[in-house]
């Protein structure tokens, strides 16, 4: 009867039943603890209920924080993409990492040709991981974790070294590549090294309305909502990876695409938005991706269809039983966006920190870094429980090691906070947290107590820091740098010592010395 339940869930859902395993009741829990980590995708600190989100309806995400502990002092390892997926995988900030910023590896040809790339993985994906990283994944497998990545990758274009099969993941099935994940019905997506082709036409991020199309007639919009929906295919897979792996330890990183744009989402959750907030102005697709009849409507459809599957994940474990036996986080890689239709400022995106366009994804201000973490671990963690553990995606890799008994490695910059989790005492913190990112026009951040310097415009030669006090200003607007130069100035000294010249010569600023 409880699996019965649980496949109707799913099927109300719009997940097909037909691709949904047979569910098969674990008589004997693992003795290492499953880990889940959920990232959501350009997700603000206040988009999810339990931040302060008065519009978007995330219950499920909402219990999560209820059952076990928020944290409210949690930072992404960079404001993009891609660095801040490096972070996490390899536990160093970005001014040791690898990758340092979103590099789409342009000398391989017109690799922005989004038509040309699907026909040919030489353009598709990002600049690969070198072969010899040290990642989460190969942590894990190397003390008997099976190991497996949905959603984007973007660390290692097909064909490289940095795909996930060859950086510690036993499965992939997702997209390989940020700029392939721009529509979420694409023509295809990676199964491990493998395409599947989707029942989708080719319609290119950037595609407008046909001429003389009503922008007001939903039906304007068909093109831009297909077959096959990317999420519910992903989903299907992550159902059938905790089926196949529950007598066994296993590491589900979920790295989800929503709520990155274009906004495409289910059309009975557009619907339930649209009677809760009403009629809108249509986005026409002049900040790019595609357009929408149903801005607001969709981009929160889309965080509540994310809710609406967590919820069903975690009631497959129960139905396993293996929920108590696993450790799920929930955060994002960073902060909300502003283009494509997303209007951050009128869901307050960011807040309690600035949501405005300059302040957000892109940028190391608070509301481009700083991000929601939950953290839930039955009879191991308090529920209810809230943490101001100042912490950094770089974090992750050695709490998981923590977690799984795996070396730590020496060279990572992040601090375990299992005791944290646990509600032990946290002997170890943080003196700073640094984050570089040689993008938006060159950009450096410390936070060293309730202090935060940061610098940009460093392309343009600028490396004046301004300061700000988080405990009396959280939206950094005042900035007090001339009151406090003995602060400014051991900022200074961190930048300086963090920053190691980057290997790669897109990610290098030559006011800080790179040659």
């Amino acid at each position: 009867m409880k699996r019965r339940d649980f496949l109707k869930r799913i099927a109300a859902a719009g997940t097909a039943t037909a691709l949904i395993p047979t569910l098969r009741c674990s008589r004997k829990a693992p003795s290492k603890p499953n880990i889940i980590f959920i990232m959501a995708d350009d997700l603000g600190y206040n988009e999810v209920g339990c931040y302060g989100q008065d519009k978007i309806e995330t219950p499920n995400i909402d219990a999560l924080a209820k059952k076990g502990m928020k944290f409210t002092q949690f930072y992404s390892g960079a404001p993009v993409c891609a660095p801040a997926r490096c972070v996490l995988m390899t536990g160093k900030h970005t001014g040791h990492a690898y990758i340092r910023g979103n590099d789409e590896w342009r000398a391989r040809g017109d690799v922005w040709d989004f038509a040309k790339a699907v026909d040919d993985p030489h353009l598709e994906g990002q600049r690969p991981l070198p072969a010899n990283t040290q990642t989460v994944g190969k942590l894990l497998q190397g003390v008997g974790y099976t190991t497996g990545i949905v959603g984007k990758w973007g660390l290692g274009a097909p064909l490289s070294d940095g795909i996930p099969n060859k950086q510690g993941f036993d499965f992939f099935y997702g997209y390989n590549c940020q700029r392939q994940a721009h529509t979420y019905y694409p023509k295809y997506l990676w199964k491990n090294s493998e395409k599947v082709w989707l029942d989708n036409p080719l319609v290119v991020p950037g595609t407008k309305l046909d001429k003389g199309a009503d922008p007001l007639d939903p039906a304007s919009y068909a093109k831009f909502n297909l077959k096959e929906y990317s999420p519910d295919l992903m989903f299907k897979e992550i159902v059938n990876f905790v089926d196949e792996n529950q007598k066994k330890p296993f590491f589900m990183y979920w790295a989800t695409t929503i709520p990155h744009v274009a906004l495409q989402a289910p059309k009975r959750w557009v619907d339930y938005y649209v009677k809760k907030f009403g009629d809108e102005k249509p986005y026409l697709g002049n900040k790019g991706y595609f357009p929408c009849r149903y801005p607001h409507a969709t981009y929160a459809a889309m965080v509540s269809y994310l809710d609406e599957h967590i919820g069903l994940l975690v009631k497959q474990l129960k139905e396993l039983g293996i929920y108590e036996n696993t450790l799920i986080f929930f955060t994002s890689d960073n902060g909300p966006s502003y283009t494509g239709g997303a209007d951050s400022e009128w869901f307050r995106s960011a807040a309690p920190f600035r949501s405005s366009a300059d302040r957000c994804k892109g940028y190391v201000y608070e509301g481009g870094i700083r991000e929601p973490m939950i953290a839930v671990w039955p009879g191991k963690i308090q529920p209810g429980s809230t943490s101001d553990f100042i912490g950094a995606f770089y974090d992750v890799l050695p709490t998981l090691c923590d977690v799984s008994n795996a070396p730590i490695p020496k060279d990572t910059d992040g601090i375990s906070f299992l005791p944290t989790l646990l509600g032990k005492k946290q002997k170890k913190h943080h003196d700073f947290l640094y984050w570089e990112f040689p993008s938006y026009g060159g950009q450096q951040a410390v936070r060293m107590g309730n202090w935060k310097g940061i610098r940009r415009n460093i392309l343009k030669g600028n490396l004046k820091i301004e300061l700000y006090d988080l405990n009396n200003d959280i939206s950094e607007e005042h900035d007090v740098a001339a009151e406090h130069p003995d602060i400014v100035k051991r900022i200074e000294q961190i930048m300086q010592r963090e920053h190691v010249p980057p290997q790669l010569d897109r990610f290098k600023m030559k006011a800080l010395g790179d040659i």
